[in-house]
């Protein structure tokens, strides 16, 4: 799409211009798009290094494709990064909104962007919150807004005469395919009024291949969150069931599998828990919303935390009864083949494993540079996959990469595993071990949550 492409014109006048603010996961993949369909972004973040390496042409996260596009925008002048936020004629919010110790909705960072960009809007301005919120957040940034700046008129306080449009569209993309599905998946975008609906609409259609389906903020927020709670629900079952057969001796994977057979029953695969920034975090918005109303939401967090500590606790029996014996981590990314470490039950576990045992304790992550202090610190040590098989006698496969799918059966013998995602699939493994002559493999599951919202 070149500048000239009339959808953007039908909006301004001039060259398009936005402010993306927060360039995370989400933003600085929806900066980097944009800029290469046409729009003049600038890109803010509170983290110099973040500013200084996009402003190089370089990114901060692992994502397909995405550092070319970054530094062929950047480049050409279309992206730029920096601190704070500038005069422009859209403002895109995609800054974190983390749980706070309660479960409660942190959204501290939103609230700190509103304020930022405050000051640099001007009439018929577009902002726009992506970042995942409470039911209700759109309209209270909209009065927030209004309170900063009483010379706009905001459309929470008066639609028809409004010169500020304000809307909420959450993002919905899978980490490793981020470009394609900010691209290719509908969107439900949701203004404060209908005019706000419609210009941000005529907006997303700039750059976003599927369907832009238009509804209310308040619509839209709980769309995000039921999404999620949705996944959530049915990765606990599928991790539940997981524990039942754990304590019955039955193979998790082969019910799973038969049961699939029947023509209206779909499970899901479980793991060592739900990770991500969103499955394991939007259905504590939603209980937030109605606590006396989702006790099945609540339940389901609780099921889907609750893994993280049976795998925990299976692996320090295993340690506690072969003493002499080391224990690889594999993988402590939230999900496969990227380096995302945000609400990772893997790295819980492992951090854990490594509080109490210290250098027994080896970290085997191919897409993680440097391990995080929490496991250094405590006296983890980083190790290759080859390495691990050698030295390890214990292997706690946490993440299903694509380097541990091609790990050969003989070089599991003689080892004691713990297989969370089911892909080290083979009869019970014999090896001799200190007292022990039967070692046994144990075929743990529960589900890792993709980041998609």
């Amino acid at each position: 799409m070149s500048n000239n492409d009339p959808r953007v014109l039908s909006m301004f006048n001039d060259e398009p211009t936005a402010c993306v603010v927060g360039l995370g996961y989400i933003g600085l993949p929806t900066a980097a798009l944009m800029a290469s369909r046409g729009w003049r972004v600038f890109g803010v973040d509170t983290n110099p290094r973040i500013v200084e390496k996009v402003a190089l042409g370089k990114v901060h996260i692992v994502e397909p494709n995405l550092d070319d596009l970054v530094q062929k925008v950047v480049s050409l002048g279309r992206l730029r990064a920096t601190d704070e936020p500038v005069f422009a004629d859209v403002f895109v919010i995609t800054v974190p909104t983390p749980l706070a110790a309660s479960k409660q909705p942190d959204c501290a960072f939103v609230v700190s962007a509103i304020r930022s960009i405050a000051p640099k809007l001007r009439a018929g301005n577009l902002v726009i919150l992506e970042s995942t919120c409470p039911v209700g957040t759109t309209a209270e940034m909209s009065e927030l807004i209004a309170s900063m700046r009483p010379d706009l008129c905001l459309p929470s306080r008066s639609a028809a005469a409004a010169n500020i449009h304000v809307a909420y569209c959450p993002e919905r993309v899978l980490p490793g395919r981020i470009l394609i599905e900010l691209q290719e998946n509908d969107r439900s975008i949701g203004g404060i009024s209908e005019r706000c609906t419609e210009r941000a609409v005529e907006f997303y259609e700039t750059f976003v291949k599927g369907e832009c389906i238009g509804t209310t903020a308040a619509v839209a927020e709980l769309v995000k969150l039921s999404e999620n709670s949705f996944r959530d629900l049915n990765i606990a079952f599928a991790n539940e069931l997981s524990l039942v057969c754990d304590r019955i001796g039955i193979d998790v994977w082969q019910v799973i599998e038969l049961a699939n057979h029947h023509p209206r029953v779909k499970i899901l695969q479980p793991g060592p828990g739900v990770g991500g920034h969103c499955i394991a975090v939007d259905p504590w918005f939603l209980v937030h919303s109605a606590p006396d109303l989702t006790p099945l939401i609540r339940t389901a967090r609780e099921v889907n935390d609750g893994k993280a500590d049976y795998i925990y606790q299976k692996a320090h029996h295993l340690l506690d009864e072969n003493s002499n014996e080391r224990v690889a981590c594999l993988g402590i990314t939230f999900k496969p083949n990227i380096d995302d470490l945000r609400e990772s039950p893997s790295l819980e576990i492992a951090e854990r494993l490594a509080s109490k045992f210290k250098s027994r304790v080896s970290i085997v992550e191919p897409n993680v540079a440097q391990l995080p202090s929490c496991l250094t610190d405590a006296g983890a040590q980083k190790a290759t996959l080859e390495e691990a098989l050698t030295s390890c006698g214990i292997l706690l496969l946490l993440v299903d990469h694509d380097e541990f799918r091609k790990v050969a059966r003989e070089e599991l013998v003689g080892k004691v595993t713990i297989d969370t995602r089911g892909i080290w699939k083979s009869p019970t493994l014999s090896a001799s071990m200190g007292r022990r002559s039967n070692v046994r493999h144990f075929r743990m599951a529960s589900t890792v949550g993709s980041a998609a919202g």
